[in-house]
């Protein structure tokens, strides 16, 4: 006899958003050659973040502060906010699975578009929401339907991410905006960017702390290069923000962690040069792409999602083939969607490998 879960834990299947690439790895006892799979920063974090880490190393023996001050002072004066505006979580996905928790009761309806971000589905799940998803529209979110459904389903919570994963499309800020704008005052949007200093200038809203249903979330995961040590933050309204503070982990976010973000901050030169990496990255993985007789998709994010051209099925063997090649790389998984794979920007040795490895990869898939 075992101890009860609850009726909603029990009847959860014991799924995973992701299979990691160490997972694979121990799987086929072989380790990658390149790992440009999980829309990681190849770059790394700034060499002025990794000197600050090593400097305080020794004082890793000290509880973090629980209420991440400085880390917050530092996010609050980056975007011209307040401290009540802003708090510091386990990335954004433990940010999402606390925003859940505020906002959802046990079948109360969520919209989000159907093959987006799977780390939301699953906290949703967690909490007893009823999921509503929207298809994509020419490869991107559609705005005017995950609205229709809000409305039709007087949704609490809607999910958008702007730059997307994982087609890398993007909505500029002005239609951003005017979804905001279009949205009844009781629905909260949860506006994930990510990838946001990877896009254009122009696809980024000014952040507006007095909309009480909107709130942003932020990652040192993709440009700052920090996607191990778990950190990220929201911005919002003053009150949004305190009830977080009401059911977050207080210790959740390490000391190492909270530093290591507040130096990422201060160094935006870093930053610049990442960003222009990534997009002669982009540049390159197009190029392989169209080399080989694929499609690349635009993209405002640190990956290329590449049209094959065919249906699901010839995709998913491209994309085994890749891994038997020992290149980690991943797809889309939802129908229509399905068609592509997902290349995340490497480092140059990297994206030789995967040039090298793309003809065989395709020439398998097609049964030559």
């Amino acid at each position: 006899m075992l101890p009860p879960l609850t009726p909603l834990i029990e009847a959860l299947p014991s799924t995973v958003p992701f299979v990691g690439p160490e997972a694979q790895q121990r799987a086929s006892g072989r380790i990658f050659r390149a790992r440009i799979g999980a829309n990681e920063s190849s770059f790394g974090p700034s060499p002025a973040v990794i000197a600050k880490m090593r400097d305080v190393a020794r004082d890793m023996w000290m509880y973090c502060d629980p209420d991440n001050h400085d880390l917050k002072v530092a996010a609050a004066a980056h975007h011209g906010v307040q401290l009540a505006n802003v708090v510091v979580g386990e990335g954004i996905d433990g940010l999402l699975g606390l925003i859940v928790r505020m906002y959802l009761a046990p079948g109360q309806p969520v919209v989000t578009s159907l093959g987006a971000y799977p780390t939301f589905n699953f906290h949703v799940a967690g909490v007893g929401g009823r999921l509503v998803t929207v298809p994509y529209e020419n490869d991107k979110e559609s705005l005017d339907g995950l609205l229709a459904a809000v409305r039709r389903e007087n949704a609490r919570l809607v999910y958008l991410s702007n730059p997307d994963n994982p087609m890398g499309s993007w909505w500029e800020a002005a239609e951003i905006e005017h979804f905001i704008d279009a949205l009844p005052e009781t629905t909260m949007l949860i506006l994930d960017e990510a990838y946001c200093e990877l896009g254009p200038a122009s696809a980024v809203p000014p952040i507006d702390v007095a909309r009480s249903n909107v709130v942003r979330m932020r990652t040192f995961s993709k440009a700052y290069g920090l996607a191990g040590i778990r950190c990220g933050y929201a911005v919002g309204e003053a009150q949004v923000i305190a009830a977080f503070e009401k059911i977050r982990n207080h210790y959740g976010v390490s000391r190492m962690a909270q530093i290591a973000g507040e130096a990422a901050l201060a160094d935006q030169a870093y930053l610049a040069k990442v960003v222009s990496q990534v997009d002669a990255g982009r540049q390159r993985i197009a190029t392989v792409a169209t080399d080989n007789g694929l499609v690349p998709l635009p993209s405002a994010t640190n990956f290329v999602t590449i049209d094959c051209g065919r249906d699901g099925a010839f995709a998913l063997k491209v994309l085994q083939a890749m891994l038997a090649r020992d290149v980690f790389i991943r797809k889309p998984m939802v129908p229509g969607l399905d068609r592509c794979i997902r290349v995340s920007v490497g480092l140059d040795h990297e994206l030789d490998i995967f040039a090298e490895e793309l003809p065989g990869a395709l020439a398998a898939a097609r049964g030559n």
